[in-house]
């Protein structure tokens, strides 16, 4: 997995870096500049996120919860969801099973 382990630019103001993952679970840290958003997506695995820093919005099939430093919010499969940074922020999130579309094999 080429990709693990490195930081690399998400999405504008957006970086992140995955973790070496194991059989059904992954990690990875995501960085925030203000302002920066993480677009409206979804996917079929069950994602927790737990915020490290700053205040982050998220929006989950609609309904809007705000994150600050050591709240942690779960989005569940196929849930369209996404966030904007309210400051700068990090995240360190988690999925079951593995994001193989965010994992670039060798």
């Amino acid at each position: 997995m080429a990709n693990t382990g490195e930081w690399e630019n998400a999405e504008p103001g957006v970086k992140r870096k995955i973790f070496g993952p194991g059989e059904r679970l992954m990690m990875m840290e995501v960085h925030f500049e203000e302002g920066a958003e993480g677009y409206e997506h979804s996917h079929p695995h069950e994602q927790m996120s737990y915020c490290l820093k700053g205040r982050i919005e998220f929006r989950i099939d609609g309904r809007v919860t705000v994150l600050q430093a050591g709240d942690t919010i779960t989005i569940p499969g196929g849930a369209k969801h996404g966030v904007k940074a309210l400051e700068p922020s990090a995240l360190l999130d988690a999925f079951t099973p593995l994001r193989l579309d965010l994992l670039k094999r060798e």
